[in-house]
C-alpha cells in the first residue's frame, strides 16, 4: 500500500503555492492570494499567505500556525541592548500579546496577524498602525494628537537603537518564538519560561468547552476506575504524516519513587514513534535538584525519568534547556543524551539555512562536537536535573545506599514558580473525601 503524500513539505525553493483569485479590500477588484503550507526549518507548520492587487498595487502577507496547540503558553522576555537585538527573529502568532515594558505600551492578541518578523519590524508595524490617523487627529483632537505622537516619538527612538528596553512576547497557545542569539546555549538577555493556561484562556482558544455546571456535576457522579495492569488505546493523529494512529497509555509503579503514566504514540502509515511521561500523585511540597557527576561508561546506562516540568544541565558543555523542553521521558542516561542531540541537530530554530551567518553555524557545530563527546563519556561531566514538582527520577546505582556521585536537594519553590505550574489558584480547605466543596454553613456549624 502506497504510503500517502504529506501535507506538509520542508520548505524549499521549489515547492509550489496554492493561488486562489480573491477581493482587494482596498480598490475592489480582484487579486490573488497564494498559500503556502509548509514548515519554518527546524521550528514547526505554518500556512504563508501572500496578496497582491495587480491594479492598485496593494500588498499584505499573513503567517498562520498549522500545528497543534502546546500543552501549555509561552511566555519570553527578551532585554534589548544592542542594535543587533533588533534584528532577533520573532514569531508572532495572531493569539499574542506584545510589550514593552519602559513605555507601557502593549499590542493586545488579534490586533495584529500572525507574522514571521523582527523586533524591528513589530516595532515599525506598531509605528505605522498608529501614525495612520494622524493628520486627521491632529485637526480634530490636538490633545489626543500630541499624546499618540509622543508615544510614536518614543517607538522610533526604541527601534533606532537610541535606548535600551525590555521586549516581552506572551502566548497562551505556545505557538510563537523569540530567537536566541547564543543557542544552543543560554541567552543571558534572553528568558522564557512555559506555564499552564488557565481555564479561561483554554475557553478562548477554544481548547475546552465553556463552563456547563451539569455536564460538570454528571463527570463528577461517574468514577473512572483504571487498572494498574490495563493498557489503555486511544485515538489520535500523527504529527508529522496527520494520518490516524493509535496512541497507549500505562500506568507504571517505579521502585523508590512514585508511580507515573507512560503514553506511546506509533504512526504505521510513516513509522513516526514517540513516547511520553507524566508523573502521577499529589504534588511534592518542595522541588528537586539532582546532581550527578558523570565518570564512566556504566553511568550512562542509568535509568532516567525527566518530566515535563524538569530543566536540564551540563555546565561542562553550557547547555541548558528549560523545563518544558523535551516533554517528559523515561529512558536511560545516553538515550536521552541522544534525543537532546537529535533534537538540537534537527529542530533548533534558526541554526540552519539561508538565514544564518558562517559564524553562528561553526559555533553551534562546535557545540554539537562538545554535546557529541559528552554522550560518548569522552570526558567526565556533571548532569543536573531540576524539577521543581519533584517529579523527576535518576536511579541510584548503591540504592538503598547513597550514591557517592549523586547529590539530592530539596527547595521551596519561588512564588513565580508556583504561578507557572497554577499552585497559588488551587484550593485545597474544605473538602471532603469525595472532592465536594463542603457548604458554608457547615463550616460555621462546627
Amino acid at each position: 500500500m502506497a504510503q500517502p503524500e504529506p501535507i506538509v513539505l520542508e520548505l524549499n525553493a521549489e515547492q509550489g503555492c496554492t493561488e486562489i483569485e480573491s477581493l482587494c479590500m482596498n480598490c475592489h477588484e480582484n487579486g490573488t492570494t497564494r498559500l503556502l503550507l509548509t514548515k519554518i526549518p527546524y521550528f514547526r507548520e505554518v500556512i504563508i499567505m501572500a496578496f497582491e492587487c495587480p491594479h492598485c498595487g496593494f500588498r499584505n502577507n499573513e503567517v498562520q500556525s498549522a500545528s497543534e496547540i502546546s500543552e501549555t503558553g509561552v511566555h519570553a522576555v527578551c532585554q534589548i541592548k544592542t542594535p543587533r537585538d533588533l534584528s532577533r527573529q520573532v514569531l508572532k502568532a495572531e493569539t499574542s500579546t506584545c510589550r514593552f515594558e519602559e513605555l507601557e505600551f502593549e499590542i493586545p492578541a488579534g490586533s495584529q496577524r500572525g507574522v514571521l518578523t523582527t523586533i524591528e519590524g513589530i516595532i515599525t508595524h506598531a509605528i505605522e498602525g498608529l501614525s495612520q490617523e494622524q493628520p486627521i487627529r491632529m485637526h480634530m483632537d490636538k490633545e489626543l494628537y500630541d499624546k499618540i505622537q509622543s508615544v510614536i516619538d518614543r517607538l522610533t527612538s526604541l527601534r533606532d537603537g537610541n535606548e535600551p528596553f525590555t521586549f516581552t512576547l506572551d502566548d497562551p497557545t505556545g505557538n510563537s518564538f523569540v530567537e536566541n542569539l547564543n543557542a544552543p546555549a543560554a541567552d543571558p538577555q534572553l528568558e522564557v519560561r512555559h506555564y499552564v493556561r488557565s481555564k479561561e484562556q483554554n475557553e478562548a482558544l477554544g481548547v475546552v468547552a465553556a463552563a456547563n455546571p451539569e455536564a460538570e456535576k454528571e463527570e463528577k457522579e461517574d468514577d473512572i476506575n483504571i487498572d494498574v495492569d490495563e493498557v489503555m488505546h486511544f485515538d489520535a493523529t500523527c504529527p508529522s504524516c496527520k494520518a490516524p494512529c493509535s496512541t497507549k497509555m500505562h500506568m507504571l509503579n517505579i521502585p523508590h519513587f512514585k508511580e507515573v503514566v507512560i503514553m506511546a504514540t506509533n504512526c504505521d502509515e510513516c513509522g513516526y514513534k514517540s513516547n511520553e511521561v507524566k508523573a502521577g500523585g499529589a504534588i511534592a511540597p518542595k522541588g528537586k535538584r539532582i546532581t550527578l557527576k558523570m565518570t564512566d561508561e556504566e553511568d550512562l546506562s542509568r535509568d532516567i525519568l525527566k518530566s515535563e516540568t524538569c530543566a536540564l544541565k551540563i555546565p561542562e558543555i553550557n547547555l541548558e534547556l528549560t523545563y518544558g523542553t523535551l516533554g517528559g521521558r523515561f529512558t536511560t542516561i545516553e538515550g536521552l543524551l541522544d534525543q537532546i542531540y537529535e533534537e538540537l541537530d534537527t529542530k533548533t530554530p534558526f541554526t540552519k539555512g539561508d538565514s544564518v551567518t558562517e559564524e553562528r553555524k561553526e559555533k553551534f557545530s562546535e557545540f554539537l562536537s562538545k554535546l557529541d563527546e559528552v554522550k560518548e563519556m569522552k570526558k567526565e561531566f556533571t548532569l543536573i536535573l531540576d524539577d521543581p514538582l519533584a517529579n523527576s527520577y535518576l536511579q541510584n546505582l548503591y540504592a538503598p545506599d547513597p550514591d557517592p556521585n549523586m547529590i539530592i536537594e530539596e527547595y521551596e519553590r519561588t512564588f513565580q514558580q508556583n504561578e507557572d505550574f497554577g499552585i497559588n489558584d488551587m484550593v485545597i480547605e474544605n473538602y471532603n473525601e469525595k472532592g465536594e466543596k463542603i457548604a458554608n454553613q457547615e463550616q460555621k456549624a462546627e
